[in-house]
């Protein structure tokens, strides 16, 4: 048989492509190519360049250009992708796709990786000399003085100084360079003295050094996370190896970066969808060639070549982010956990309240945890008051028991976080004559009024609608807004505290690339104000002068039929408390609801996360629900109601008898319209794994040749975190 290239390429399909080798180049495993298909061209990933062709010769199409030199996926990536692909039931082209950023998904030669670096001209230092030049000028012409600085090191010390720049080099005083990593001295400051806790944990995650171990580093919020994760990145540096670091979200990015670089004195790179793709592409190719030590991303980061691994730390690894909803649905904290154990190295997973999976595997004896449960700088712990809102007047929704603590707060020239995890002024817009309210056609869900933009905006697929200015169904004119959201809660407070600012942070409001850094600047002055957000500022913010927190909502989280809600909302309660009282001032929370005797919300306040999460694990077990069980989620979608059906019913015949499987559907999803298409689903759990992918395997392929397959959208998630 004649030997072939084996192709991934990006498209929905369960296979890999062959083709005859190009008339000239020599590929690797891991090589870039560019291929016929169909009509046009495609970019692939070459998996085998020397596989035996599956069909005559004759039938297949040649590479035309092998795109390059060396291998861009090297041998663990490309292992760890096909693994990733066979788990998630994904198509293996989107896989290795995935591991790539789009620019490099692309025919073209592979950009340079020296770094952006700025210099003084001999012009340049005689102008700083004499101090001929004012502003900006004159400090960037100062911040260049003792040598050439990184434009991202110069973005942290100058936020402003490309404008300045363009001015110098017109002038001829600063020029631009590329220089090479290795060329650019690192310049570490020292940080605090480790708490007994913290260097604790830091000595028994060393031991894990040079081979795989996960550890959970389970730290309430404010306890040093972050210094304990500085410390060992350190260690990694010291040794010449690579660290990956994760984080939930772009927002959390920036502080993370600016920390991380004045710390260890090193660039960071940083990969995110925010970048620009260049930017992105060579920041992974920095990250390839290992002149990338320290390497800083969102969930697809994960992918990142990792040449000298030596640590993986995943942070906040409870946060639903991690896990990808459309397309290849990975799990970015899982995937990480398979990437350290080929690598030989540490992965640490951190969080405040660690996903019941995660416990799971610590109850099991596979993760080891590390518990960090002072508060370095917090005077005192805060103090947790459920307040019953049964008898109260309220105001906006909000109690007057909130009213006064916020006043109290600002009052002694401290800050208060009004949460309420809903955007928008209000839910519902509602008729009060004949009971109209304003639903979306897409999806038969009401929509959310946003005053502010006077509109009506589907929070499920954004479709938007002029605000009536009389009801469309009876003529009245009484129509008028249902409960709260951020914005309606934010224009409450400021007439309730005219003289107090109040800074509403949700994602409306930080649409604006850097908007979301700007405001919490802003914030970290010792001054009175009151925030207004969503989960945005659950994550990580650290606000010294935030001494209050009161969550508003709390009731929509106690009574949900999804089995994960009871977990969600308890780390929600605790990540949002988290925020107060992290400095020297005492810190309080308030949690407002209709049912002050609710059995988790008194496990929260007796015993904390660590309570919930134990009765919370029980009761999963005695369910047979995760991490007891696995799951895997079909979900069909069409614009009739017929064809989901009919292809639900077709899937679920195609399981033949179920055995020791639990089937439940076919049924319609838990919204069943969602942007004008109908929705359904089918969930099979298994007792394990091994048994779960068992069947998966050859189910999957018997879905793809049903007759009803090519008249719905459909798509398998395994180990869903969402039945929606």
């Amino acid at each position: 048989m004649t030997a072939v290239f084996r192709v991934a390429l990006p498209v929905p399909l369960l296979t890999l492509f062959d083709y005859l080798p190009p008339e000239a180049g020599i590929a690797q495993a891991g090589s870039r190519v560019r291929v016929p298909f169909g009509r046009g061209e495609m970019v692939g990933v070459v998996i085998d360049p020397a596989a035996e062709a599956a069909v005559g010769v004759k039938r297949l199409k040649r590479v035309s250009e092998v795109l390059d030199d060396a291998p861009l996926l090297d041998a663990e990536l490309l292992a760890t992708l096909a693994w990733a692909a066979d788990y998630w039931a994904g198509a293996p082209g989107e896989a290795f796709a995935n591991a790539l950023p789009l620019a490099l998904r692309e025919p073209r030669p592979l950009p340079a990786t020296g770094r952006e670096v700025w210099a003084l001209t001999t012009q340049g230092r005689s102008a700083r000399d004499a101090r001929s030049r004012k502003g900006g000028s004159a400090a960037l012409l100062e911040a260049l003085v003792d040598g050439p600085r990184a434009a991202d090191e110069l973005g942290f010390a100058l936020p402003e100084w490309r404008a300045a720049a363009r001015r110098l080099v017109e002038a001829g005083l600063v020029e631009k360079m590329e220089l090479e990593e290795t060329s650019l001295p690192a310049s570490p400051a020292p940080g605090p003295a480790l708490s007994e806790e913290q260097a604790a944990a830091v000595a028994a995650m060393g031991e894990g050094f040079g081979r795989f171990q996960p550890y959970v580093l389970d730290g309430v919020t404010g306890s040093g996370k972050t210094e304990v994760y500085l410390a060992l990145i350190e260690r990694a540096l010291a040794d010449g190896k690579q660290t990956l670091l994760l984080v939930p979200e772009i927002g959390l990015a920036p502080q993370t970066v600016r920390r991380l670089r004045e710390r260890l004195g090193v660039t960071i790179e940083v990969l995110h969808s925010n970048l620009a793709e260049g930017d992105r592409a060579r920041a992974w190719l920095r990250a390839r060639n290992g002149t990338a030590k320290v390497v800083l991303g969102t969930r697809s980061a994960v992918f990142t070549p990792l040449p000298h691994a030596g640590l993986i730390i995943v942070d906040e690894e409870h946060d639903a982010s991690y896990k990808q909803q459309e397309g290849f649905r990975y799990h970015a904290r899982d995937l990480a956990l398979v990437r350290a154990r080929a690598h030989g190295v540490p992965v640490v997973l951190g969080s405040a309240t660690p996903s019941l999976e995660t416990l799971g595997n610590v109850e099991a004896g596979r993760y080891q945890r590390l518990v960090l449960r002072g508060r370095p700088g917090a005077t005192q712990s805060t103090r947790v008051q459920i307040v019953d809102m049964r008898a109260q007047r309220l105001d906006h929704g909000m109690s007057p028991t909130l009213m006064n603590a916020v006043a109290a707060c600002v009052g002694r020239g401290e800050q208060a976080l009004v949460f309420r995890n809903r955007r928008g002024y209000a839910p519902v817009l509602l008729c009060y004559d004949c009971g109209w309210h304003a639903d979306c056609p897409r999806c038969d869900r009401p929509m959310t009024l946003h005053a502010g933009r006077r509109r009506l905006i589907c929070h499920h697929c954004d479709n938007t609608m002029a605000v009536p200015t009389a009801c469309p169904s009876c003529k009245s004119a009484n129509i008028s807004p249902q409960g709260q959201g951020t914005e309606r809660l934010e224009e409450a407070l400021t007439a309730r505290f005219p003289e107090v600012p109040v800074v509403r942070i949700d994602r409306e409001t930080t649409r604006r690339r850097d908007a979301f850094g700007e405001i919490l600047d802003g914030l970290r002055e010792d001054k009175p104000a009151i925030l207004v957000g969503t989960q945005m500022l659950a994550k990580g913010h650290d606000l010294p002068n935030l001494t209050l927190v009161a969550i508003v909502g709390v009731d929509e989280g106690l009574h949900s039929v999804d089995f994960r809600a009871g977990e969600r909302l308890a780390q929600l309660v605790v990540q949002v408390a988290g925020r107060a009282g992290r400095a020297s001032k005492p810190g309080s929370v308030l949690l407002q609801t209709h049912h002050p005797d609710h059995p988790m919300l008194h496990s929260l306040l007796r015993g904390g996360y660590a309570a919930v999460a134990t009765e919370l694990l029980e009761e999963r077990r005695l369910l047979e629900l995760p991490p007891f069980a696995h799951q895997v989620l079909l979900r069909a979608d069409a614009l009739g109601r017929t064809e989901v059906d009919a292809f639900l019913a077709q899937a679920h015949a195609a399981i033949g008898p179920p055995g020791d499987l639990r089937i439940a559907g076919p049924m319609p999803a838990p919204m069943p319209l969602r942007a004008g298409r109908h929705r359904g689903q089918l969930l099979v759990e298994a007792g394990s794994r091994a048994r779960l992918h068992a069947f998966l395997r050859p189910w999957q392929h018997a879905l793809v040749g049903l007759p009803e397959a090519r008249k719905v959208r459909w798509s398998l998630d395994v180990d869903p975190i969402d039945l929606y």
